[in-house]
């Protein structure tokens, strides 16, 4: 069974979330504040967290930021911050997928679903991907570039292993964004161009500069085709 840990200060929303994600067939553990978030992450080590990015103790995007440095623990964003900034700063420090506060337990359900079956894709032998030299292994979730080793998240990586697939083909946000969910959520394209940018963080030499994943400016973006 796999586990989620929700973090949020209203015991209200925690049990509401915990009901739905336990009768969906989760295990949940929940916490109140910051610093029992990071904590419970680190020793508890759940499949999936839910993060309320207003935190008493230590705020949600500290505690995302320190989800972060020790690894890519897939993370859905709650929040009742209906900002665009704040969606993408939770996006651009590595959350996974966000919900907006006050928010329907079934589409928390859903979004959980939807990024942990992202992150335990089925083994498929040979399913590699070798893009010069860019090689993901799928079954894995693993991705190196000229051999050293890059920590996505699972979306990063399902967001690349798309581009990957076809190098050369240009892909609309709409299109990534799909890729993304896999499930019809409202578009909310400015998500992508924040994943795209940590994807560039990790992947390219020189992120202002890439070379591997290119824009193509008023459509989408492109993985490089080798030379």
């Amino acid at each position: 069974m796999q586990t989620v840990l929700v973090v949020d200060d209203e015991p209200k929303i925690a049990r509401l979330a915990r009901d739905y994600l336990e009768h969906a067939g989760y295990a949940v553990l929940t916490a109140g504040d910051g610093p029992s978030a990071v904590q419970a992450a680190r020793t508890r080590r759940p499949d999936l967290v839910v993060l309320d990015l207003g935190l008493p103790g230590l705020d949600g995007l500290e505690v995302l930021r320190s989800i972060r440095t020790t690894g890519s623990m897939p993370v859905v964003v709650l929040t009742a911050r209906d900002t665009e900034l704040d969606k993408l700063l939770g996006l651009e420090l590595g959350a996974d997928d966000y919900v907006t506060k006050p928010f329907s337990p079934r589409e928390l359900v859903a979004r959980v679903r939807a990024v942990l079956r992202r992150s335990e894709r089925a083994p498929e032998t040979g399913d590699r991907i070798a893009v010069g030299d860019l090689v993901l292994d799928i079954p894995r979730m693993r991705a190196t570039v000229a051999e050293r080793p890059i920590e996505l998240t699972p979306t990063e990586f399902s967001l690349l292993a798309t581009l990957a697939r076809h190098p050369g083909r240009v892909f609309t946000r709409s299109q990534l964004l799909d890729a993304a969910h896999g499930e019809a959520f409202e578009a909310y394209e400015r998500a992508i161009d924040a994943h795209v940018k940590n994807i560039r963080r990790k992947l390219e030499p020189e992120p202002a500069r890439p070379r591997y994943l290119l824009t193509v400016y008023g459509v989408g973006y492109r993985l490089a085709e080798p030379e």
